[in-house]
């Protein structure tokens, strides 16, 4: 009897990351009394930093994470069944 192949995705990992970030910076971003959502599209959209406070280290945080994989994991996720 063989065993079943185990089938492992690199998006997993890195998608998991991209998601406590996201979550930091939002928890960081209510906090301060912004609108999270409001903010991270702004950076998302423009890449500028400043839609993003230094709060909680939220800035740095939202900046280790390149903009196209934060990108393709929100696709993911929404599309995910």
């Amino acid at each position: 009897m063989k065993d079943p192949t185990a089938i492992f995705s690199l998006y997993d990992d890195k998608d998991e990351q991209i998601r406590t970030i996201v979550q930091e910076v939002y928890d960081a971003l209510k906090e301060k009394g912004y609108n999270p959502v409001n903010q991270l599209v702004g950076y998302i959209l423009s890449e500028d930093p400043t839609y993003i406070t230094t709060y909680k280290n939220a800035r740095s945080l939202i900046r280790k994470v390149d903009r196209d994989d934060l990108l393709q994991a929100l696709v993911r996720s929404y599309v995910k069944t």
